[in-house]
């Protein structure tokens, strides 16, 4: 932490908070302590990104509405304390799915890939088969719920893509995987609080003009937040990059965010491991997210100069 403030970042991007005794995380004290302790040290918390349970809701079974009522209490405790941005997905059972940790990149370093013939003889989750009808159906469900409470707590409900973005995965429909798809979410329940979060490194294998994509949420003002990485390969079988190495021209997508006039946060999200660091959490180290962060803040001084 005292690192990433010395290279001038101020803005945290979380997790639910841990609880005490009989709170839940979504609940408002544990939230407001959470809060708090990153002011303490300086941060301003601008997104949570992890959600109560919702697999049921997701899933339309037994169990829902009370899962429901939880995030309409998650999403209150947020406005209450002032956060203002929740990134969520539809990813049912399986959340983001690699079938590698250890790719070889540059100089040594290692990645994340995914190579979906790998997954040919997966067996089936303990959901069985779920269509993407019934995952439209709960999806619809959910927004009429809570957009209401989103509206009314000024939090804005990020949609993150699916990851990797096809459909099925171990027999799951998945829906958040075309540019038309993120067009429908924003059109089923229109709202200013139901909006994207633009994951470069999804997006990336969802369309071959990022920018055009960027541009085209951005016009209707609904990118609320932003995962700036990239991969290399197709939805199918890929790595993931350093945010230099990639066949993403980052520097047009951020001159893209600059003329929608984006003013969310950006985060590396997922990075290398470096020679020397542990790879318990791939996708997570700590040095090569510092040499994101330098990276996106020269891309970002030199798209703005150029503009004026």
């Amino acid at each position: 932490w005292d690192q990433v403030k010395q290279i001038g970042v101020d803005h945290v991007v979380t997790s639910m908070p841990p609880a005490l005794g009989n709170e839940k995380g979504w609940e408002y004290m544990p939230m407001l302590r959470m809060k708090n302790n990153f002011n303490d040290a300086g941060f301003d918390v601008a997104v949570i990104e992890s959600t109560p349970p919702m697999h049921r809701i997701k899933l339309g079974v037994e169990g829902r509405e009370e899962e429901l009522d939880n995030v309409c209490t998650f999403i209150e405790s947020m406005g209450r304390v002032g956060i203002k941005t929740w990134c969520y997905n539809w990813m049912a059972i399986l959340n983001w799915t690699r079938t590698s940790s250890t790719v070889p990149s540059r100089g040594g370093a290692v990645v994340t890939g995914y190579d979906h013939a790998m997954m040919k003889n997966a067996p089936l989750t303990e959901a069985g088969e779920v269509s993407e009808d019934q995952l439209w159906e709960t999806l619809h469900e959910f927004l009429e719920r809570v957009t209401p409470v989103a509206e009314q707590y000024g939090v804005e409900m990020a949609m993150h893509p699916d990851d990797p973005p096809l459909s099925p995965l171990r027999g799951i429909g998945r829906i958040m995987r075309s540019v038309d798809n993120f067009q429908k979410l924003l059109d089923l329940v229109p709202s200013p609080m139901n909006g994207v979060t633009f994951c470069q490194g999804n997006f990336a294998l969802m369309t071959d003009d990022q920018p055009a994509a960027i541009r085209h949420f951005g016009a209707q003002r609904k990118i609320f937040f932003v995962h700036f990485r990239d991969v290399r390969g197709d939805v199918e079988n890929y790595v993931e990059t350093f945010h230099d190495d990639g066949p993403t021209d980052m520097m047009e997508c951020l001159r893209a965010y600059r003329d929608i006039g984006f003013e969310g946060v950006l985060r590396p999200d997922h990075v290398p491991t470096l020679a020397g660091e542990d790879n318990d959490h791939p996708g997570y180290s700590a040095l090569c997210r510092l040499y994101a962060v330098g990276y996106i803040r020269g891309l970002r001084e030199a798209v703005y100069r150029e503009a004026g």
